[in-house]
């Protein structure tokens, strides 16, 4: 039986980490909100958001915000309607 190769093995790990691992509720609704506005770069934000707040306001906020007409940067404009509308402010 043939050893595998360095190459095979760094292949493999490329393949499983394009899978999706989601342990809690408020990672899938993180992961969801960053599909909603198609920007996967910052999924990890959400994810977070969706641990500190109310998940189900985020994905209406998101939904609403992707249904926006002119809107370039959807990610951007969450947040700046997000952190409008929470008790953040500094």
């Amino acid at each position: 039986m043939r050893k595998a190769s360095r190459e095979d093995y760094l292949a493999t790990l490329r393949e499983r980490q394009k899978e999706s691992h989601v342990y809690q509720p408020f990672q899938q609704t993180g992961l969801d909100v960053a599909k909603i506005l198609g920007d996967m770069k910052h999924k990890a934000l959400y994810i977070k958001l969706a641990k500190e707040h109310n998940p189900q306001a985020l994905l209406s906020l998101a939904k609403d915000v992707a249904e926006r007409q002119g809107v370039k940067n959807k990610g951007a404009y969450f947040m700046k309607v997000f952190y409008a509308n929470t008790d953040n402010k500094k």
